[in-house]
């Protein structure tokens, strides 16, 4: 809750109370943190971005039932499920996608991607920064140095929020932990500071009206109350303006608050009945859609992470060390039902043109069938899907092995991935950022996977 105003009458030199300042700095993500968080260069502040919404699936769906089946492996391999055809000739994918395979012609595949990394924190920190753990294999490692190369989502904020009243960058409904919520390094913004980390949003969308906290103004700060704050701050920031420019940020902060575009892009109850339902009414659902609204908002990046399906074997998640078959047909509906509706939507209105929107995890599935019916950790080789803003539909590139094992070729590693997403942002492969020493650092050491770009 906002609360500036204090009764302490001990004043700093420009007339505002030290408590007062100490209570303004304490805010959370609506107060003086927040003008704080949109301080960022723009490395391009003249161009328009686009968008792009990150679909990242916490536990890692198998290559082998999704997008790189291997029908003619043996059986410990190949396991006890079907591959359907697709809009794409020549094309087969894992039975359960269903609606996914009427829309392969959207869709670009990366069948040959790799970490080499089988710890879900640790490959999860490389495709989320494009760098490897320093040490890859460990499980549950904590976010900090040496590992704190900024996120995606960190960068994006850092190069692309002058151009965005909202952040330019966010994470819903939460964050990717394991087990015990035991988060994943790679997810802030890392040495770059607080000031850029992508905007999380723990939410719970699918349970009736939906609001983000603190978007509102609380029933007890009446309007007049609020502008009376506003002018504290930009007392505040114009002390502070000469050495670093902060009442532009504190500006932008007021104006999250208050506008009405920031009020829209939450409002899932404009949306209509059939719009929520063609999601699905799942947490993972109504997020997408939520990503959709704030790509239409200007958002540029997205990230909607999985998140537990309650009552489903491997304790919700695709993390199918047990039971694979009876995971994929719990779990794939949902995602089906949510990735199509998803890619449907955007190119029904006329955005998918300009919107990536990319299906990925922290590493695949091992290629046999272990004695739980299950398949465990697996980094050498999986798959990863792009489909809309900038890529071709249809197309293929890179091979795996007759177990989809290890890559044949084409290989993509994450700093690849990651640089075919900022190609299709439109930043620059040259843009930099600066250490805590000031160091010049390329956002990305990768290059971008041209087979797959318009």
């Amino acid at each position: 809750m906002l609360s500036l105003f204090t009764s302490e009458t001990a004043k700093l030199c420009d007339g505002i109370s030290r408590r007062e300042v100490l209570t303004v700095g304490s805010l959370g993500a609506f107060g003086l943190t927040l003008p704080n968080l949109l301080q960022a260069r723009a490395a391009t502040p003249t161009r328009k971005p686009k968008s792009v919404i990150v679909l990242f699936l916490l536990g890692a769906p198998p290559q082998q039932e999704t997008w790189d089946p291997k029908p003619d492996s043996p059986s410990e391999a190949r396991g006890d499920m079907g591959v359907i055809r697709t809009a794409t000739p020549g094309l087969v994918i894992g039975e359960t996608m269903v609606k996914t395979s009427r829309l392969t012609e959207k869709i670009a595949i990366l069948r040959a991607c790799q970490t080499n990394d089988n710890a879900h924190s640790a490959s999860g920190y490389y495709m989320t920064t494009g760098y490897p753990h320093q040490p890859m294999q460990v499980e549950n490692a904590k976010p900090g140095a040496p590992n704190d190369w900024p996120s995606m989502g960190a960068i994006v904020r850092k190069v692309l929020q002058p151009n965005c009243t909202l952040p330019a960058a966010v994470t819903l409904p939460e964050q990717s932990a394991n087990d015990g919520n035991l988060t994943w390094p790679g997810q802030d913004a890392g040495f770059l500071g607080r000031g850029s980390d992508p905007w999380l949003i723990n939410c719970a969308p699918e349970l009736g009206k939906f609001e983000v906290p603190g978007l509102a103004l609380p029933s007890d700060v009446p309007a007049k109350r609020f502008e009376e704050r506003k002018g504290l701050l930009e007392s505040l920031a114009r002390s502070e303006s000469s050495r670093d420019g902060a009442g532009t940020h504190v500006h932008r902060a007021f104006e999250m608050i208050s506008s009405p575009q920031a009020r829209r892009a939450f409002d899932l109850d404009s949306e209509t009945v059939q719009t929520r339902d063609r999601y699905g009414r799942s947490r993972f659902g109504q997020s997408c859609l939520l990503a959709r609204r704030m790509v239409e908002a200007g958002v540029p990046l997205i990230r909607v992470n999985w998140t537990r399906l309650p009552n489903s074997p491997n304790n919700g998640h695709w993390d199918t060390h047990s039971k694979n078959t009876e995971g994929m047909r719990k779990l794939m509906p949902v995602l089906d039902t949510a990735y199509t509706a998803l890619l449907e939507d955007l190119s029904d209105r006329g955005m998918l043109d300009d919107t990536l929107v990319v299906w990925m995890a922290e590493f695949g599935r091992t290629p046999k069938i272990n004695g739980g019916g299950g398949r465990d950790h697996w980094g050498p080789c999986f798959s990863v899907a792009l489909a809309g803003g900038g890529v071709k539909g249809g197309a293929i590139h890179g091979s795996s092995d007759k177990l989809a094992a290890y890559p044949k070729d084409g290989r993509v590693l994450p700093q690849d991935l990651h640089a075919t997403i900022y190609h299709c942002l439109g930043i620059p492969k040259g843009t930099e950022i600066h250490d805590g020493l000031g160091r010049p650092l390329a956002i990305c050491r990768g290059e971008p996977v041209k087979q797959i770009l318009e």
